[in-house]
């Protein structure tokens, strides 16, 4: 009796363990996409059934979300390896685009350009607009662990206008400065000589970084190839004419307020690679060796558009148009009549729909349409006019005597030197403009120079034309190029009333009273026919579709890597 009792009790036992062999709890799902933190379900499991009780058993279940993971290598196609990477030293766009990431800047710029808080948390400027004064962000640290503070804002400052660096470019974006005062740790004073309006925007840019004081006292010379800064990536190795290499900064946790997460940047490395033929950018990025390609042609765009795995990114940069300097000191461009027949006798509206396939907008004056203080009656000022531009040269007394298609006058032809560059699509302008100009007799002769045989030529006097097209962020760039005393006067005029009208807009505080300003410049340079404009400048930027969370400053010139990263 015992044992039959036993053996049965041992059979029911047998029973109830097979029976709940079969109800294990499933294994959490993955699911495919990324969650915050975990989600409790609960779900009904099979009902286990003893010989007289039926039971329905709740279990929770955690499901476990499985992050996309965001970090790896991104691969970045610039156009050339910049001769001077140093931010305060250099002024190209691709010198900007390499490091803006290795620094943030002290000021930084929202999506219409204006000034917002950036390593500087706040500012206040005098009511003579000479002096302001910035409240630090606490807690920032260099690449090095140098604090950031205001004897950094100080020592960046300072060299930059120290004549021992060589600035070409961070020292124009200064203006008048004067001296930084280091009040506390956590305030500087800047003075300036006077009111300097785009002072604050120009501090978004990465010319004017924050650099470790620390570092370049120790590297000195070579300090460009240890750059260490605050921002988010940190400079890893530095081949000149081959790549740079960044790598993320594990302990940055200051992003603007415009980022997306905190922490750490996503990607772990990038990889900007010169590569100098755009055909070449292009392919390397369609091949898979570059993740992004800069300056990509007019040409390459339409069939990379059509492409699924890619999409292109097309800035208008504000600022300085594409456009030809006329020589006013060298004739026969010294005579108004013959350069504004130029004006009338070249039609950028053909270059704009061929060469540049419609990507960017004719120009028809200095500054481009998206510029504060841009004159839109300028359009109508120099309409295409063939028979005016013949006009205007006969009356000026140039004449095709021997039909031979070129003008003479006092026995000599009407014939321009041009200079032309490898960028932008110089060359071709500079032979639509050929074409164009043979129409009403004047001949061009074409000259391909690099930029420093440029520089001299445009030095030296020895041009009728040359190109340029420099961006910038501001209308104030006009004193740059049109100031009796400018660096890049290659109009070579000299007008005290345009000096004035360009100082007291620079001045001003108040946007009104600078758009006022600038559009009466703006007037003065093309009434004068300082210049032969041809397109709003721009880049199309090639991106594959494995990129995510990449986006650019204001302007569309530097990439902002903090949010990007890559996907398989």
């Amino acid at each position: 009796m015992k044992t039959a009792t036993v053996l049965r009790l041992l059979s029911l036992v047998t029973l109830i363990v097979t029976l709940l062999s079969g109800c294990v709890a499933p294994t959490p799902q993955t699911i495919e996409k990324v969650v915050e933190k975990q989600v409790v379900v609960t779900q009904q499991v099979e009902k286990v059934v003893t010989q007289q009780v039926e039971k329905v058993v709740e279990k929770p279940v955690v499901v476990t979300a499985t992050p996309l993971p965001k970090g790896g290598t991104l691969t970045y196609g610039l156009l050339f390896s910049p001769s001077a990477i140093d931010p305060h030293v250099g002024s190209s766009w691709d010198s900007g685009a390499a490091v803006a990431n290795v620094y943030d800047p002290l000021v930084n710029a929202d999506a219409n350009g204006n000034p917002v808080p950036g390593l500087a948390q706040s500012w206040t400027i005098s009511d003579d607009g000479k002096t302001i004064t910035f409240k630090l962000r606490q807690g920032v640290k260099f690449h090095d662990g140098t604090p950031f503070n205001a004897a950094a804002v100080k020592f960046s400052f300072d060299r930059i206008v120290d004549p021992k660096t060589k600035s070409s470019f961070a020292v124009n974006l200064l203006g008048p400065y004067k001296a930084t005062e280091v009040v506390d740790d956590t305030t500087a004073k800047v003075t300036l000589s006077e009111a300097f309006a785009p002072f604050l925007a120009n501090l978004s840019l990465p010319y004017v970084a924050m650099v470790s004081p620390t570092a370049v006292a120790k590297w000195g010379a070579d300090y460009q190839m240890h750059q260490v800064g605050t921002g988010p990536f940190m400079m890893k190795e530095y081949v000149l004419n081959q790549q740079l290499v960044l790598v993320k900064n594990p302990d940055y946790n200051w992003p603007p307020a415009s980022a997306k997460h905190q922490g750490a940047a996503y990607l772990d490395q990038v990889i900007f690679k010169f590569v100098p033929d755009t055909t070449a950018r292009a392919k390397a990025l369609q091949a898979g060796d570059l993740d992004v390609a800069r300056e990509l042609s007019p040409e390459q765009a339409p069939r990379l558009a059509q492409d699924p795995n890619f999409s292109l990114k097309v800035t208008a940069m504000p600022g300085q148009t594409m456009q030809f300097f006329m020589n006013t000191q060298k004739s026969p461009t010294d005579d108004l009549k013959v350069r504004q027949a130029l004006l009338y006798a070249v039609d950028s509206r053909v270059a704009a729909n061929t060469i540049f396939q419609g990507y960017f907008p004719v120009a028809y004056g200095p500054l481009a349409q998206n510029t504060l203080g841009y004159d839109p009656t300028l359009k109508d000022l120099y309409p295409y006019d063939p028979a005016k531009a013949a006009a205007l040269l006969k009356e000026a007394g140039w004449v095709d005597t021997n039909n031979d298609g070129v003008r003479e006058k006092d026995g000599k032809p009407l014939t321009l030197q041009v200079i032309m560059q490898n960028w932008g699509h110089i060359q071709e302008l500079a032979q639509l403009m050929q074409g164009q100009l043979a129409q009403v007799g004047v001949k061009l002769e074409l000259q391909m120079m690099s930029y420093p045989a440029a520089l001299k030529a445009v030095g030296d006097g020895n041009y009728h034309l040359s190109p340029y097209g420099g961006g910038g962020w501001d209308p104030s760039v006009l004193r740059d190029y049109f100031a009796s005393d400018a660096y890049f006067n290659w109009s070579k005029i000299s007008m005290p009333d345009l000096d004035k009208i360009l100082a007291q807009a620079g001045q001003s505080l108040k946007a009104e009273d600078r758009v006022k300003l600038y559009q009466q410049a703006q007037q003065i340079i093309m009434k004068n026919a300082l210049i032969l404009p041809m397109l709003s400048d721009g880049q199309i930027v090639g991106i594959s579709n494995k990129v995510k969370g990449l986006t650019y400053d204001p302007y569309g010139l530097w990439p902002n890597l903090y949010d990007a990263y890559i996907v398989k």
